[in-house]
C-alpha cells in the first residue's frame, strides 16, 4: 500500500463515527472521516438528539412561566413567545457542539474530508464534493452512516405540511393543528414541544399502547400525563393517505375496518428511521445485509467483507446515539487488539417527554416471555421528598429483580429528570448489582434518587416512606 495509506477512514461524523475516529487516534491510528455534510456531528447533533434537546428545554421554561409558577408562589404578568429567538438559541447550541467536534479533530489529527463517501474497493474510498473527487486509500473502513427518516405510503414528505423530524425541528411559526403520526419518542417529544407552545396536538398510532418497547404500564402512566397537557391519542390506528389543501392537511386514518379523516395544518410523520446506506457501494462488493437493510456484523463489527466494519443505526440494535457510541469505541479497540465490548443488556433508553420516561434492562412483558420469575418494587415520586419540593410528583420508579437471585433485571424511571437517574441503573446493571445492593447504597437525602432506593427496597416489601 502507498506510503499516504490511512489504517481508518470513518464513513459519516455522527455520535458513532466521531467518537470512533477520536477513539482510535487515541489508540495511534491515522484516521480520516468523511462527512457528506458541511457540519461534523450528523444527524444527532445537527437536526436530532441536540436540537429537539435544546427545544424541549426551552418549551418546558415556556410551559413552567405559563402553568407552573404561580404554586411557587411567583406571579407572572403578560407571557409572550418569541419562536425566532428560541430557534436561534436552537441553532447556538447545535453550532457549539458541531464546531466542538471540528475542535476535538484537530486536537486528535483526525483528517476531515467533506463530501460523499463510497467504497470502490475494500481498502479503497471515493469522496466525491460537488466537481471534486479524491480517491483515498486505508487499512480498514468503519461505516458509520446513521439513518434517515421512514416515510409512509400515501403520506410522502413535502418539507412544508407532511413532515419528518428534521422539519418539525424549525417551523417558522407554531401550527393551530399538529397531527403526529407515530407515538414513539420522537414524536412524543416533538409533539410535546408544540403543543407546549400552544398547538392543538393529536396522536395516531399503529400499536394499542405508545412508546411500543417500553414498559406497558410505565406507557399507560405517560400517556395519561402527556394527555392532562392536552395531547390526544388515537391508538390502533393506521394513517392511509394526505390530502394537501389550500390551508391543511386532510389525511384519511383506518381503525378496525372504520375509514375516517382528520385535517390538520402540518403533518409530522414519525414512524421510525431506517438505515442510511444509499450510493455507499457496500452491496456491489458483497457486504451482506440482514431482511430490514441493516448490515450484519459479527462480534467484532466486521461485515462480511474482510477490512470493512460498522456500528450504530446500520446494524442491527436500538438506533440510539449512545449505543452508536459504545460500538464505535468497542470496534476500533478490537482493531487494536484490545477487548472493547458492549453489554447492550445496560443500554438505557430514554423518552425526554416531560416527565421523561427512561429504562434499561428488561420490562416485566420481556421478562415474562422468557419464562423469567421476578419480583418488582415500585416507589411514586409523591412520597419523594425531592419531589414534592419541585412540584413534580407525577410518575415512580420500578425495579425488576430476579426471584432466585435478586440480580437486578430491568429498571425503569418515570418521572422528573429520568435521563439523569437512569444512569445509576445503567451502573447497577453494568455491575450486576443485586437489589439489595442498590437499597444498601446511601443515597443523599432530600434527592430524586432516594426514589430508586426505595424501589429497590419495596422488592422485598421492605420500603420506608410508603
Amino acid at each position: 500500500m502507498a506510503n499516504d495509506t490511512y489504517d481508518l477512514v470513518i464513513i459519516g461524523s455522527g455520535p458513532g463515527g466521531y467518537i470512533a475516529a477520536i477513539r482510535a487516534a487515541q489508540l495511534g491510528m491515522r484516521v480520516a472521516s468523511v462527512e457528506k455534510d458541511s457540519t461534523l456531528g450528523g444527524t444527532c447533533l445537527n437536526v436530532g438528539c441536540i436540537p429537539s434537546k435544546a427545544l424541549l428545554d426551552s418549551s418546558e421554561h415556556y410551559a413552567a412561566v405559563r402553568n407552573g409558577l404561580a404554586v411557587h408562589g411567583i406571579k407572572v404578568g403578560s407571557l409572550e413567545l418569541d419562536l425566532p429567538a428560541m430557534m436561534a438559541r436552537k441553532d447556538k447550541v447545535v453550532k457549539g457542539l458541531t464546531t466542538g467536534v471540528a475542535g476535538l479533530f484537530r486536537k486528535h489529527k483526525v483528517t476531515r474530508l467533506t463530501g460523499t463517501g463510497r467504497l470502490l474497493a475494500a481498502d479503497t474510498v471515493e469522496v466525491v464534493n460537488g466537481s471534486e473527487t479524491q480517491t483515498i486509500r486505508t487499512r480498514r473502513v468503519l461505516i458509520a452512516t446513521g439513518s434517515a427518516p421512514m416515510e409512509l405510503p400515501g403520506l410522502p414528505f413535502d418539507g412544508q405540511r407532511i413532515i419528518s423530524s428534521t422539519e418539525a425541528l424549525s417551523l417558522a411559526q407554531v401550527p393551530a393543528r399538529l397531527l403526529v403520526i407515530g407515538a414513539g419518542a420522537v414524536g412524543l417529544e416533538l409533539g410535546s414541544v408544540w403543543n407546549r407552545l400552544g398547538s392543538s396536538v393529536r396522536v395516531i398510532e399503529f400499536m394499542d399502547r405508545i412508546v411500543p418497547g417500553m414498559d406497558r404500564k410505565m406507557g399507560e402512566q405517560l400517556q395519561k400525563a402527556l394527555e392532562k397537557q392536552g395531547l390526544s391519542f388515537q391508538l390502533q390506528t393506521t394513517a392511509r393517505a394526505a390530502a394537501l389543501e389550500s390551508d391543511r392537511v386532510r389525511v384519511t386514518l383506518e381503525a378496525q375496518g372504520k375509514i375516517s379523516e382528520e385535517d390538520a395544518d402540518v403533518v409530522l410523520v414519525a414512524v421510525g428511521r431506517q438505515p442510511f446506506t444509499e450510493g455507499l457501494g457496500a452491496r456491489e462488493l458483497g457486504v451482506a445485509f440482514d431482511e430490514r437493510g441493516r448490515i450484519t456484523v459479527d462480534q467484532r463489527y466486521a461485515s462480511s467483507v474482510p477490512g470493512i466494519y460498522a456500528i450504530g443505526d446500520v446494524i442491527s440494535g436500538p438506533m440510539l446515539a449512545h449505543k452508536a457510541e459504545e460500538e464505535g469505541i468497542a470496534a476500533v479497540e478490537r482493531m487494536a487488539g484490545q477487548a472493547g465490548h458492549v453489554n447492550y443488556d445496560a443500554v438505557p433508553n430514554v423518552v425526554y417527554t416531560w416527565p421523561e420516561l427512561a429504562s434499561v434492562g428488561m420490562s416485566e412483558e420481556q421478562a415474562q416471555s422468557q419464562e423469567i420469575q421476578f419480583r418488582t418494587g415500585t416507589f411514586p415520586f409523591m412520597a419523594n421528598g425531592r419531589a414534592r419540593c419541585m412540584n413534580e410528583t407525577e410518575g415512580s420508579v420500578k425495579v425488576l429483580a430476579d426471584a432466585k437471585t435478586d440480580r437486578v433485571l430491568g429498571i425503569h424511571i418515570l418521572g422528573p429528570r429520568a435521563s439523569d437517574l437512569i444512569a445509576e441503573a445503567a451502573l447497577a446493571m453494568e455491575f450486576g448489582a443485586s437489589s439489595e445492593d442498590i437499597a444498601r447504597s446511601v443515597h443523599a437525602h432530600p434527592t430524586l434518587p432516594e426514589a430508586l432506593k426505595e424501589a429497590a427496597l419495596a422488592v422485598h416489601q421492605r420500603a420506608l416512606n410508603i
